[in-house]
C-alpha cells in the first residue's frame, strides 16, 4: 500500500529513473541481494517503506518475524545505503514506536521515555532500532538519513485479510460483508480508545516532501492532528457502507493502546500537512476495495 502511493506520487511529481522490485523479486531480508541490487542500480536516494505489519492479532502471534524481518529489512537496506554513499535515505516507521502511556499529543520527544504497548512492541522495537540507527548515522556521518513516523495509515491496496489487517480496513471487510448477508458485526475492546488516521497518499506527499528537501532533525512525525474513537470510526464506516445490523463489542478482547495523537507541528511548520478528510478517505477506499475485492492481497507471515 505505502509503496505503491509513493510510486504513484513521484510519477505524478515528474520523478523519472524510479527503481523498486517486488517482494518475490528481490527479498530484502537478504543482505547479499539487497547490496548487489544496490551495487547495481546505483540510486540517489532510498525509500524504505518495506515492513512486516498486521494488527493485534498478528503482532501477538507472530513476534520473531515481527522483530526479525523487520530489523533484517531495515538493517541490510540502511547498511548497504551507507556503505555506498546514498545521498538520501528515509525510513519509514509507525507511530507505535512511542510508550503507551505517553503525553497526548505525542511528541518525538517521548521516543523511548516509556513502556511500550504490549500488543505491538515486537514491532515497535525494530522500528526503534532502526530510527536510531538512521539517527546515529546522521550524529556521527552527518549523513541526510531522515524517519517519518506516519500514523494509522489506509488507503488503496492496504490489506484487508481479517487476520493480519489493522483496525479500518478490517471494519471495512467486516462491515461489507455483514451487509452482503444481513449480519450484526462483532468488533473486539470497548470501542473507546481513540485513534488517528491519516490516508496512505498524504503520507506520499510527505514522503516526496522530505526527498525535496534536507529536514534539520532525524524524526518526524506524520499524521492529521486530530483523532476520534474506535466506535465513532465503526459508526461512521456503518453508515457510509450502509450496513443496518447492530454493532457488538467484544469486551474480552485488548484495546491496546488507549489514545496515540500524534503532535505534527514540526511537520507542519516546515510546510507539509495532511489535506485529505477522513470520511472522504474512507469512501475512496471502500469504493476501491468494492472494485478489487476479488483479487485482494491478503498477507501470510512466514
Amino acid at each position: 500500500m505505502v509503496g505503491k502511493a509513493i510510486w504513484r506520487t513521484l510519477e505524478n511529481e515528474k520523478y523519472t529513473n524510479l527503481l523498486g522490485r517486488s517482494r518475490d523479486a528481490l527479498d530484502l531480508r537478504n543482505q547479499e541481494a539487497v547490496r548487489a541490487f544496490i551495487a547495481e542500480e546505483k540510486p540517489e536516494a532510498i525509500i524504505d517503506a518495506a515492513a512486516v505489519v498486521g494488527g493485534i492479532a498478528a503482532n501477538n502471534d507472530y513476534p520473531y518475524q515481527f522483530l526479525m524481518d523487520n530489523m533484517s529489512i531495515q538493517n541490510n537496506l540502511i547498511k548497504a545505503a551507507f556503505d555506498m554513499n546514498v545521498k538520501k535515505f528515509i525510513f519509514l516507521g509507525s507511530s507505535c514506536i512511542y510508550p503507551k502511556l505517553a503525553t497526548q499529543p505525542i511528541g518525538e520527544g517521548s521516543l523511548l521515555s516509556g513502556k511500550l504497548e504490549p500488543t505491538n512492541e515486537w514491532y515497535a522495537i525494530a522500528k526503534i532500532s532502526g530510527v536510531k540507527l538512521c539517527e546515529a548515522i546522521r550524529k556521527q556521518f552527518n549523513r541526510d538519513f531522515v524517519s517519518l513516523m506516519p500514523t494509522n495509515l489506509f488507503g488503496p491496496f492496504d490489506n484487508f485479510d481479517l487476520n493480519t489487517s489493522h483496525v479500518l480496513p478490517a471494519m471495512l471487510r467486516k462491515f461489507h460483508e455483514a451487509k452482503k448477508n444481513n449480519d450484526d458485526v462483532v468488533l473486539w475492546g470497548t470501542g473507546t480508545p481513540m485513534r488517528e488516521f491519516l490516508h496512505v497518499d498524504d503520507l506520499a506527499k510527505a514522503v516526496a516532501f522530505a526527498l525535496e528537501n534536507e529536514l534539520p532533525e532525524p524524526l518526524y512525525n506524520i499524521g492529521t492532528g486530530k483523532d476520534i474513537t474506535i466506535k465513532e470510526l465503526a459508526e461512521s464506516i456503518q453508515k457510509i457502507i450502509g450496513h443496518e445490523g447492530q454493532i457488538v463489542w467484544d469486551s474480552s478482547k485488548p484495546d491496546g493502546t488507549p489514545r496515540k495523537l500524534l503532535d505534527v507541528s514540526k511537520m507542519n511548520n516546515l510546510g507539509w500537512k495532511a489535506k485529505i478528510d477522513l470520511k472522504e478517505g474512507i469512501l475512496d477506499t471502500y469504493k476501491w476495495y468494492c472494485k478489487n475485492m476479488e483479487q485482494l492481497r491478503n498477507v501470510t507471515i512466514k
